[in-house]
């Protein structure tokens, strides 16, 4: 697995809670809520992604402008719906280049 993998699944709750500088119950909680749900290694540890540490960042901003969990995971499937139709539109484009 590449240590340059923004996706490779590296770091535990308590190195995320200290990168972030959040409670590790908050993390944990992410989990537990189906807000940011990371791997789990063969030991049930949870571990975190780059990208998925960029998104705890998100929802911890996010909470902190007042805003509930379940709406902040609401959001976050709302931009993967949107991710996707994208996708499909792009590909359902006819290739409008020249003869």
């Amino acid at each position: 697995m590449p240590i340059d993998d923004e996706h490779a699944p590296l770091y535990g709750v308590g190195q995320v809670a200290d990168m972030l500088g959040v409670q590790p119950a908050f993390v944990r909680r992410l989990d537990n809520e189906e807000v940011v749900r990371p791997a789990r290694s063969d030991g049930g540890q949870r571990r975190y992604s780059r990208a998925e540490i960029r998104q705890v960042q998100r929802v911890a901003d996010m909470a902190g402008e007042g805003m509930t969990l379940v709406g902040i995971r609401r959001i976050f499937e709302l931009e993967l719906e949107i991710a996707d139709l994208k996708r499909q539109l792009a590909a359902a484009k006819p290739d409008r280049s020249p003869d």
